[in-house]
């Protein structure tokens, strides 16, 4: 063991390489289990790491705007697209 080593250090270092091996192992074991799975994609099966879709589009909402709101409105648009 070297002198300018703590046992903090070296301790430090073992579990990494502990944490580094149990990696490998679990994602060896993930992609092992994965290709034994068929490779091709069926509607049937879907990606399970994906929400489900909807079938529809959510409703839309408007709001009809008064006049006055309708023209600050435009007064808006149009000073922020001064700059362009």
């Amino acid at each position: 063991m070297p002198e300018h080593v703590s046992i903090l250090q070296l301790t430090g270092v073992a579990v990494l390489a502990l944490a580094s091996v149990v990696w490998v192992f679990g994602l060896t074991r993930i992609l092992r289990r994965s290709l034994a799975e068929p490779t091709a994609w069926h509607p049937a099966h879907p990606l399970h790491g994906l929400p489900n879709q909807r079938d529809t589009a959510p409703h839309r909402e408007s709001v009809e705007l008064t006049p006055a709101e309708h023209d600050a409105f435009a007064g808006l648009v149009r000073q922020l697209s001064d700059g362009r």
